[in-house]
């Protein structure tokens, strides 16, 4: 049966009907990878992340068949690109009733086809059960696939299945992969296309941590992305996904499957809602003159983790961001002119350059040279730390993390892991990655998306998933990480921790800077379970202030005097600190008869106002 197309005239019109109000604000005017940016920034916001297990039951809503050959009726049987015949009835179908693990043969059930396999992400959620790319398709086309890159088959070939597509070895042009690929039928090359194409921006930022194509040997490498974060992929594998971008234009049936992936995940694929946006990112011509270098470099403020960089920006308009060396080896790229080196040692030297690189991944020269050495101690938290863990009824299940650091701290290398027993023996499953910024002195949730407090929302949250991490029944031993290391623990491993951690809201005590490194029940106050009271609010809001535990200061900027208020006649100790740590002024019970700290004698500039535990930043004029 013909496959339902709009002319491409009413498409837009179409799917603009769709598309939340708002949700593309910001993106007038951009084009590259400024708009790819801003795109991965739309659709990372505020997802609801499935458990793998969940995807069966969603395909009932996402990926039923009435297109084809059957109507809009059809409430049972799935639409597989890996076996659907355009011109006819299709050789065998699927229920979701028919999920199997694997087979030897094709029409003897289906599973679940990743089709950025998942070896590139190692498994891990978010990516592991995104609905953009994880689709029903014949167990035995997909496991034949295994992890080879979709692509233009050659004259070798290995299997032809009964719709035509087919695994043959690699004609992609300029492509210097020479393996396997498997080539789906015309009718989806362009749903194929705009679905790695989603993955490349909605996991911007991570890319280059995947494992991509960087071996000795690129003729076998499987996988297609190049380890950039902008351009994701290899030039010519891009010119492929460019092709068929266009040669198979948007669906109704890609616009429907858009709709309802957005129901279910809060997130869209731009290149169905925007088809013209594939162009305006990678159809850009780069030159061949290298940017000229960025100048200035000079560190901005200095701690015992951490040390932050500013430089004056090349002058090259076509820059579209910077690589950053810490003593000669590359630590992490930015698109602005700061960057935040931290998991520094304290009391130790560092030296830093920067180069801009282009849209055509040309390097600059080195900007100068800059040094610092740590602070042998600071007032800030070493790390990112667990402020809340709660543990309630059914899916009311928690965790608050808050930024203490500093600086603003990127997520991307960040993960949420989880202990379970299996017999005997305890194993981790595969983590949660974080992604996105966390400023300082901001605190965010991670919520089970099935989640129903009183006193907290869904709206509320910053990452919501189902994945195994946020399933604990309240005997797991969970961790943030940083990459590998082990940051903060909520729970002792290798035991059952319900004593402890079932049926409780735990709230982290405000003077804890610098968590143990193992869990450490003293640092906790305990609730009852379900309590949720301030859930995502640090120390420092409006309503700790109305109840008279916070303090507001003014005027800010100050010529002479900041003044406090607030209940401030029980603070011990007042102090004034530059932004490298150094003390400049201390002054004990310092609101006994007044309400005021004296700056006149502070030079111009940014400075830090400790009150006990409590701080604050002023400008002095």
């Amino acid at each position: 049966m013909k496959k339902l197309l709009l002319p491409i005239v009413l498409i837009s019109a179409y799917v603009s009907a769709q598309i939340p109000t708002g949700y593309y604000d910001g993106t007038t005017g951009l084009t590259g990878y400024a708009l790819k940016s801003k795109l991965h920034d739309i659709i990372s916001n505020k997802n609801i992340n499935w458990h793998y297990g969940d995807l069966t039951n969603y395909y009932n809503q996402t990926d039923l068949d009435i297109y084809y050959d059957h109507g809009p009726s059809n409430t049972t049987i799935l639409l597989d690109m890996y076996s659907e015949i355009p011109s006819g009835p299709d050789a065998y179908e699927y229920t979701t009733a028919n999920i199997i693990g694997s087979s030897g043969a094709e029409g003897l059930g289906w599973n679940r086809e990743h089709m950025m396999p998942q070896s590139t992400f190692y498994s891990n959620y978010p990516m592991y059960s995104d609905l953009f790319y994880v689709v029903p398709t014949d167990a035995r086309i997909n496991q034949l696939r295994s992890n080879y890159p979709y692509g233009i088959a050659g004259a070798t070939n290995y299997y032809t299945f009964t719709n035509s597509s087919k695994i043959s070895n690699s004609a992609i042009p300029n492509y210097v992969y020479t393996g396997r690929v498997y080539e789906p039928i015309n009718e989806f090359k362009g749903d194929v296309a705009r679905s790695l194409l989603y993955f490349a921006v909605r996991y911007e930022g991570k890319l280059g941590s995947f494992n991509y194509n960087n071996s000795a040997n690129p003729a076998s490498d499987t996988n297609p992305l190049d380890g950039t974060e902008e351009r994701s992929f290899e030039p010519a594998y891009i010119a492929m996904l460019l092709q068929w971008h266009q040669q198979d234009p948007v669906s109704q049936r890609e616009i429907d499957r858009n709709n309802s992936v957005y129901n279910l995940q809060k997130n869209r694929n731009p290149f169905i809602d925007n088809p013209a946006w594939v162009n305006a990112i990678w159809g850009q011509a780069p030159d061949s003159v290298a940017p000229s270098n960025p100048s200035n470099l000079t560190v901005s403020q200095n701690s015992a983790y951490f040390t932050t960089l500013t430089w004056t920006p090349s002058t090259s308009t076509d820059v579209i961001g910077y690589k950053i060396y810490q003593n000669g080896t590359l630590i992490g790229t930015s698109k602005g002119n700061s960057f935040s080196a931290d998991h520094l040692t304290p009391s130790t030297a560092y030296t830093y350059t920067v180069k801009a690189y282009d849209n055509g991944y040309l390097l600059s020269g080195d900007s100068n040279t800059a040094s610092a050495t740590t602070l042998a101690t600071d007032i800030y938290a070493k790390d990112l730390m667990v402020t809340k863990y709660l543990e309630g009824t059914s899916n009311n299940k928690a965790i608050e993390i808050t930024n203490k650091t500093g600086h603003a701290v990127n997520l991307n290398d960040y993960r949420l892991s989880i202990q379970f027993p299996s017999g005997t023996n305890y194993y981790f499953p595969a983590p949660f990655e974080l992604d996105g910024i966390v400023q300082n002195n901001e605190t965010f949730v991670i919520l089970n998306p099935e989640a129903n407090f009183s006193c907290f929302t869904i709206s509320q949250a910053k990452f919501i998933t189902a994945a195994p991490q946020m399933t604990y029944s309240g005997s797991q031993y969970l961790e943030l990480r940083y990459k590998s290391i082990t940051v903060d623990a909520i729970g002792v491993s290798s035991q059952n921790n319900s004593s402890v951690l079932g049926n409780v809201s735990l709230y982290r005590k405000a003077v804890i800077n610098q968590p143990a490194t193992t869990f450490d029940i003293a640092e906790w106050d305990s609730y009852a379970s379900n309590y949720c009271q301030n859930l995502g609010t640090l120390a420092t809001s409006e309503a700790e202030f109305l109840a008279g535990k916070e303090f507001k200061i003014y005027p800010n900027p100050v010529n002479d005097n900041i003044f406090i208020s607030g209940k401030t006649e029980n603070i011990q100790t007042a102090q004034i600190l530059d932004f490298s740590g150094k003390l400049i002024y201390t002054e004990k019970t310092p609101f006994k008869n007044k309400k005021n700290i004296s700056v006149q004698n502070l030079k111009t500039g940014t400075y830090l106002l400790k009150l006990d535990d409590k701080i604050y930043q002023f400008i002095k004029k």
